[in-house]
């Protein structure tokens, strides 16, 4: 097996091109958005699912996020090198050029918007441009000056569902902003978990996550908590405007009710290994969640 070196003198295994440009994408990140995509689809559909205009519309929105990423491969490579998490990454370790990332990213960009003009409809591929350039131009650049970056990343973080809410049904009304919220609230746990395991990374890397300057934990675990209690009530919101019925109420207070424990169990010890179960617990609650809300609406 070849072997290259990153700018931190690691030694990385080479990998073959077409799995460094997937890995560009971030393929975790695109998950989460094809599954916020389907569910915003789903729900925002007025009569029977249209299985073919979704698949157009996650294909879309996929393109747009995993070009995103691509940039912001590029944008941050330099903390990238910094971080052991990160330095074997592609352009950290050498093993594509810059500018590759950068065409690359733009092509699949450009490539998304034009798909979701041409498959969806004007709204949801607006929403899907400003979500990237929030992304890009605002949340990145933040990170290295403010703990607030990760609050200010939420917003395009939970814009997904909207997108595909808007290519069903022409406009966002509230119980898309419903989902919205859920998801803007549900990435505090998740991330803020992500973040307390690596904050030694991140602080290598002279990014301002939270867990960086919160030394004792005190207010990374206050956040946790806080958000985690208050997206109980609002997880239970599609249920009260009659989106859902209740079936979804009480699967989603299961489940909300559970998270609720999980975080105050790692918040006892505010260990690695309980941050890291914290954020297990977080990828299975959101799309058991989602789930329960798709099947009530088309079981009832």
């Amino acid at each position: 097996m070849k072997h290259s070196v990153d700018i931190a003198g690691a030694v990385v295994p080479e990998t073959s091109r077409p799995a460094l440009y997937l890995s560009l994408t971030k393929p975790d990140v695109s998950f989460l958005v094809v599954l916020t995509t389907v569910a915003g689809y789903s729900l925002g559909t007025l009569g029977p699912l249209d299985w073919m205009r979704m698949a157009h519309t996650v294909f879309g929105t996929t393109l747009v996020a995993a070009g995103t990423s691509a940039l912001n491969h590029y944008l941050e490579r330099d903390t990238d090198a910094r971080m052991r998490r990160t330095a074997g990454r592609p352009l950290p370790s050498g093993q594509l050029q810059p500018s590759e990332a950068v065409l690359f990213g733009v092509a699949l960009l450009v490539g998304g918007a034009l798909y979701l003009a041409l498959a969806t409809n004007l709204l949801a591929t607006l929403l899907a441009i400003l979500t990237s350039i929030a992304y890009l131009g605002v949340y990145t650049p933040l990170k290295r000056r403010t703990t607030l970056a990760t609050f200010i990343g939420a917003f395009p973080g939970a814009v997904p569902p909207l997108i595909g809410w808007a290519a069903a049904r022409g406009t966002i009304s509230l119980d898309a902003w419903i989902l919205f919220a859920i998801l803007f609230l549900w990435q505090f746990p998740h991330f803020d978990a992500i973040a307390w395991m690596y904050r030694e990374d991140y602080s290598r890397a002279g990014i301002k996550m939270l867990p960086v300057e919160d030394r004792e934990g005190t207010r990374t675990f206050r956040e946790i908590l806080m958000t985690a209690a208050v997206l109980v009530p609002v997880s239970l919101l599609p249920a009260l405007t009659g989106l859902v019925g209740a079936r979804y109420f009480f699967g989603a207070l299961v489940l909300g009710i559970i998270l609720v424990e999980v975080c105050l169990w790692a918040a006892a010890a505010k260990s690695n290994v309980r941050a890291k179960w914290l954020m297990h617990a977080t990828v299975l609650h959101l799309p058991l969640l989602l789930g329960l809300l798709i099947y009530d609406k088309f079981a009832r």
